[in-house]
């Protein structure tokens, strides 16, 4: 695509500003917090917002069974689909869903407050900022194509889903399974100026053991659930210094982890417990197998609990999010989005990976090459993302929407 194209859509980029900003604090402004996950109104104040835009929107509500099974209370998928000629289809891929806020907050975070110019608000980093990211760059694209006379090749499609913070199976993979979707690319929610080509994987189990309930005076007559608990909990524990010696060859990511997150149990201080249930995360760098790591896991908790004599131990797993590979192919969209990063921001812009687990990942494994890159800031620490007083810096955004918009023109254009 020639400079003069470029530059042009940099200047519609920057004349449709303050619309994008707005367009961004109306979908903070709309919680989405996951769990409960009752996200279908978000979903359609946000096709309501592209529809005013011009935007053909379709609705794809996943079937309520299907939702409640998966622990939330309502999912709609948006696709908006722009096909300008023959050509590859690229997708750009955020979720509206977010953890709730929790405590510590300094200003409303549903409110879109504006400072010194950053927003404040849950989600505004991760990842509804990529909602307007990937919107105005597409509105960008379609314009200066217009106005210009260029003729296109392929089609851009926005995929926003909601329910990434349960593993995305009600959004891109239920979108691909069902044949809603095609592409041979897809760029994901990113959230940092890094362009991200690879990311760890999850396994997340919730370990139950059972006991037998007896009076605190006579302990021996009852079974201690919660001691069988402590000797899995060891064994866990145990695992750690063989995972930080266990170190990926991809750059940005370590080592292994394994972390318990929630402990529940026991009925009184006077009574021996006779349940109590533990809910671990394991990280899985690339290199490593989910069906491996899950099968060691399992062995040494039972093996951990039969210490315990009359002990009984279920697992069950809650996640399993297998690591993001590099995919043949996927080079294009980097290669074009360092380009463009280095010209908006000019920096030198890196290809890396991240301990996190994404989205991205379901449509590798549908073979479609896909890699992270948003608005978000340099590290996602800095956002606070996840935590109080998450926050973007607009010029992140401003940027941000400018190289995914110059990456599409390059990719879009006819060979």
């Amino acid at each position: 695509m020639t400079p003069p194209f470029i530059a042009a859509l940099d200047a519609r980029i920057d004349a449709g500003f303050a619309d994008e900003v707005a367009f961004l604090r109306e979908l903070v402004r709309v919680p989405t917090d996951t769990p409960p996950g009752d996200n279908a109104g978000h979903a359609e104040r946000t096709a309501e917002l592209l529809e005013a835009m011009g935007l053909p929107v379709e609705r794809h509500p996943v079937p309520t069974a299907e939702v409640e099974a998966a622990g939330l209370v309502s999912v709609t998928n948006l696709i908006v689909r722009r096909r300008f000629g023959e050509g590859p289809v690229i997708a750009l891929n955020a979720h509206g869903d977010v953890v709730p806020p929790g405590e510590g907050w300094s200003r409303p975070p549903y409110d879109g407050v504006i400072e010194n110019g950053r927003m404040y608000g849950r989600g505004v980093a991760v990842s509804k900022s990529d909602f307007a990211t990937y919107t105005f760059a597409l509105r960008a694209l379609e314009t200066v194509a217009r106005e210009r006379g260029v003729a296109l090749a392929g089609a851009v499609e926005l995929h926003f889903t909601y329910d990434e913070e349960f593993g995305g199976a009600l959004g891109p993979a239920w979108l691909l399974r069902h044949g809603l979707t095609r592409p041979v690319l897809a760029l994901c929610a990113g959230f940092s100026y890094a362009v991200v080509n690879a990311h760890n994987g999850c396994l997340q189990l919730e370990v139950t053991v059972h006991g037998q309930a007896a009076h605190a005076a006579m302990p021996d007559s009852g079974v201690d659930a919660l001691k069988a608990a402590h000797a899995i909990l060891t064994a866990l524990y145990a695992l750690a210094p063989a995972y930080a010696a266990c170190r990926s060859k991809v750059a940005g990511i370590a080592s292994p982890t394994i972390n318990v997150g929630r402990i529940e149990g026991g009925t009184n201080t006077n009574v021996v417990p006779a349940k109590v249930v533990l809910k671990l995360d394991r990280r899985m760098i690339p290199e490593e197998d989910a069906a491996t790591v899950e099968a060691e896991l399992r062995e040494v908790i039972e093996r951990a609990a039969a210490a315990v004599p009359r002990a009984r131990v279920g697992i069950r797993r809650l996640l399993l999010a297998r690591p993001l590979v590099p995919r043949s192919g996927h080079e294009r969209l980097a290669d074009a989005l360092v380009r463009h990063g280095e010209r908006v921001f000019g920096e030198r812009i890196a290809v890396t990976a991240t301990p996190l687990y994404t989205d991205a990942r379901l449509y590798g494994e549908a073979g479609v090459p896909a890699v992270l890159y948003g608005a978000g800031p340099r590290t996602i620490l800095e956002a606070n993302a996840k935590r109080a007083d998450e926050n973007l810096l607009l010029d992140d955004l401003r940027r941000a929407t400018k190289v995914v918009a110059a990456m599409l023109a390059e990719l879009l254009t006819p060979d």
